[in-house]
């Protein structure tokens, strides 16, 4: 009888902020965990999203049941577009309002009708092959979140999802710690835990603090509030129509995706507003400053985000003045800092009043600080301990947490992406590694920009491009005439006209003396004039400009 095992895989999330997604692989049967996108870095130029690399379940799509999905937000469900056409029939499951936000997007992208959407409940159980999926309600920014108990032949793993602890959340319904606490006892084999906030000691503070904050801003400000945030951040849009209630205020909510997703709740019943309370856009400057709030996107800078248009004094429908109160209510994703400080200086700039978390307590954070992470370990009390959902120093911080909490080295895991957790009744070790690469999505795209596509736009943002234009006889492939020289972005502090004259030169006696005529050989012409050139401009400027030989046959 061959050996019982299981196999953890990471497509995505550890090591990096976003684009979500693990695999539990027993070898009959396989599922994923959610499917989330990641936001483009600054030098990514051009790329609008990162998504997960599924090679690893489209080679193994006749044993993939099912890809849950633990809650809405985007870097567990904004992957599921691009990846599906590529694995259509696979059971998506997920919570009610995860549901709701991920036909929106299948919708838009005409894949809903031959999705195959299930949902789920805390407490359901699933089977799927030889594994059976329990979720269990846990705390995060966005209602309906839960972890999930996978029970597998050798045991039970825990996924926790993005969770923290909060007893007083603005949806009223606690994390289940009993569940939790139960799974303990019947025992665990691995816990997979959300490591974004392991560097940030003690508890996080509970969502009643970020109200209390709003209903005091919303009583003072002079004007109108205008509060960014993201657009699936279901908790923050009801506390601000809570506190604009309190303050006999009106609510339009601006933007377009933030307007879906808070129609789908308030369908659902995730988001519930009195009757002429939400107002629409159009409707705004009906009302004195006073009367009014605005939600809209724009909180991580978006150049073309409703707030910086607002900002900019580029929207169709509002502009920013004194008097204005903008709050940015959300945590900045890596990389964004600078778009998000020049949104925040133009806005003061404007004369409005910001408000930000580094200086008012407008956000709190959807994720476990270290004492609750500790409480996860110690609730469940896993025989392994994989720290996943954060950079690499945020993994080892959570790894130390483990060993604080008496885990022994050898039963924790800091994996990145690919690698292959294989876990047998003897033991669990790292036994392999996965193709995973960085899938780009650029406009209609998805997977054609390359790492060597984005090293040439990052080129081209440098350097610039110089293109060469020579002619030859297609009859004997002798040059009919020097060749001719362009720039874009190429700038040289001396005489440009003098450079280029002298390049042309170079290039005329490269194929003069190394180039032996031949029709077939067009590519080594090529190649050999773009070598020469990017030497003689190196030796000249000390710059590396993009080099296009193109050649003319007369």
């Amino acid at each position: 009888m061959s050996q019982r095992l299981l196999r953890l895989i990471p497509l995505g999330g550890l090591g990096e902020i976003g684009k979500n997604m693990m695999v539990i692989d027993t070898g009959r049967d396989l599922i994923a965990v959610d499917c989330g996108v990641q936001f483009p870095e600054e030098e990514m130029l051009g790329i609008d999203l990162v998504i997960p690399d599924i090679s690893y379940l489209v080679t193994h799509r006749d044993r993939l049941r099912a890809i849950l999905i633990t809650h809405g937000h985007e870097d567990h469900i904004g992957a599921l577009p691009y990846v599906l056409p590529k694995l259509r029939g696979v059971p998506i499951w997920a919570t009610r309002l995860a549901l709701g936000l991920i036909r929106v997007r299948l919708r838009e992208h005409r894949l809903l009708e031959e999705a195959n959407l299930a949902e789920y409940r805390p407490g359901d159980r699933i089977r799927l092959g030889e594994l059976e999926v329990e979720p269990f309600r846990v705390n995060h920014s966005i209602p309906d979140s839960v972890g999930l108990a996978i029970r597998t032949p050798l045991g039970t793993v825990i996924h926790t999802g993005d969770f923290k602890f909060d007893h007083t959340p603005v949806d009223g319904v606690p994390a289940d710690f009993a569940r939790l606490a139960r799974f303990g006892d019947e025992g665990v084999l691995a816990l997979l835990s959300d490591s974004t906030y392991a560097e940030r000691p003690g508890y996080t503070p509970s969502e009643q603090r970020v109200s209390a904050a709003l209903l005091n801003i919303f009583h003072e400000a002079p004007g109108r509030v205008i509060i960014a945030t993201f657009a699936s951040l279901i908790a923050r849009i009801q506390q601000v129509i809570d506190a604009a209630v309190r303050t006999n205020r009106k609510v339009a909510i601006i933007g377009r995706s933030m307007e879906q997703n808070a129609q789908i709740a308030l369908e659902l019943g995730y988001l519930s507003a009195p009757p002429g309370v939400l107002i629409r856009p159009e409707e705004v400057n009906r009302y004195s400053g006073r009367e009014i709030a605005i939600l809209t996107t724009g909180s991580q800078g978006e150049p073309m985000s409703s707030l910086a248009r607002m900002a900019s004094g580029e929207h169709r429908l509002l502009s920013v003045v004194p008097g204005d109160t903008i709050i940015l209510s959300a945590t900045p994703i890596p990389g964004n800092e600078t778009l998000i400080n020049r949104t925040i200086d133009n806005l003061f700039k404007q004369g409005a009043e910001v408000l930000y978390s580094r200086v008012s307590e407008v956000h709190i954070q959807g994720h476990a600080s270290q004492e609750e992470l500790k409480m996860m370990l110690n609730l469940t009390r896993p025989r392994y301990f994989v720290p996943i959902h954060g950079e690499y120093r945020m993994l080892v911080q959570h790894a130390k947490l483990g060993q604080a909490v008496g885990l022994p080295d050898e039963q924790i895991f800091i994996l990145e992406d690919g690698e292959v957790l294989e876990i047998t009744e003897h033991g669990a070790t790292v036994v392999d590694r996965v193709p995973v690469s960085e899938v780009y999505v650029d406009g209609l795209g998805v997977g054609d920009v390359t790492s060597v596509i984005l090293r040439d736009r990052r080129q081209l943002a440098s350097d610039g491009i110089v293109v060469v234009v020579f002619q030859v006889d297609h009859r004997t492939a002798q040059l009919v005439d020097e060749p001719d020289i362009f720039t874009r972005g190429f700038v040289y502090s001396g005489n440009l006209p003098v450079l280029i004259e002298r390049a042309r030169h170079a290039i005329v006696e490269e194929l003069r003396h190394e180039y032996a005529p031949h029709l077939a050989e067009w590519k080594v012409v090529t190649d050999q004039v773009r070598e020469a050139l990017a030497r003689f401009i190196w030796d000249q400027t000390r710059q590396r400009p993009m080099i296009l030989p193109i050649v003319v046959e007369v």
